[in-house]
């Protein structure tokens, strides 16, 4: 399996610190996840089921801290992504880790340069302006 996902300082930095190195670490998580055998596929979506529960919690406090009019739409996402990644966790523990293994490599990096680029970056951008 070919794995063209990677971190990219040039479209993946949104300039806050904090919220990239947590991005960083996600695709790093995501990346182990993608290369893991399959009897280490399950603890690598734990790891990054951990990771995202936690990512996600944090910019829940800054869509707050900000007053992101567009929060109820990107808190959905989040929790639809969460539910996504719990339910390939789930399919990790059976025999579809083909399944789980094309979800990571197709869907996820979609999925997180997609809202990268518009949810991520309006929040971003929202809280620079917040927060000089």
């Amino acid at each position: 399996m070919k794995i063209e996902f990677a971190w990219k300082d040039e479209t993946h930095l949104l300039h806050l610190p904090e919220m990239d190195a947590t991005h960083r670490e996600f695709v790093d998580l995501l990346l182990r996840a993608q290369r893991a055998p399959d009897g280490e596929l399950a603890q690598c979506l734990d790891s990054l089921l951990d990771h995202t529960r936690a990512h996600f919690k944090h910019e829940s406090g800054m869509m707050s801290a900000c007053g992101l009019s567009s929060r109820a739409e990107h808190e959905a996402e989040h929790q639809r992504i969460l539910g996504e990644l719990g339910r390939m966790r789930a399919r990790a523990e059976g025999s579809r880790t083909a399944f789980v293994r094309a979800y990571l490599v197709e869907a996820v990096p979609d999925w997180f340069r997609t809202h990268l680029a518009t949810m991520d970056s309006d929040l971003a951008a929202k809280y620079r302006q917040a927060f000089p």
